[in-house]
């Protein structure tokens, strides 16, 4: 009786080996992505609404990048503690750096609504930049897995 798993040496089990390491390289490319659109959105809403508009929308766009960065380092942290992996970082600092983010958030709303209340629809638009690089990331799975059978 046959198993349903591929064995290894199969060809199963090698395109299961590159289909896991095309995925495993989502976060860098979801990162690039945002890296990419931010700008790109920042300049056509610059042409499309006017210059605070685009202000707001780059510090949210700033914002989101940077609490996607550190969301990413912070459960990269919890996972290495809970597996005990690695322990040079102390669980205070950890939930520290977390927090952090949120107030990074407040001080940034706080701020262009303080300067300038119209900003503020871009800053919150801004903060929905990883949505955008997850959306392209996802097409872009799609595209691959249609084109090479991934």
């Amino acid at each position: 009786m046959e198993s349903d798993q591929a064995k290894p040496g199969t060809p199963d089990a090698a395109s299961d080996s590159v289909a896991q390491h095309f995925y495993s390289g989502a976060l860098e490319r979801i990162r690039r992505f945002m890296l990419v659109l931010g700008p790109l959105v920042v300049v056509a809403i610059w042409f499309a609404f006017g210059l605070r508009s685009a202000l707001g929308l780059a510090v949210g766009c700033a914002i989101a990048y940077l609490n996607f960065h550190w969301l990413k380092r912070v459960v990269s942290a919890l996972g290495d503690r809970a597996t005990g992996t690695n322990t040079t970082q102390s669980g205070k600092g950890v939930v520290l750096r977390f927090l952090l983010r949120y107030v990074l958030m407040a001080l940034g709303a706080y701020g262009i609504l303080t300067v300038s209340p119209a900003s503020l629809n871009g800053l919150l638009a801004g903060l929905f930049l990883p949505v955008g690089a997850i959306v392209c990331e996802a097409g872009y799975e799609l595209y691959v897995a249609l084109a090479r059978g991934l």
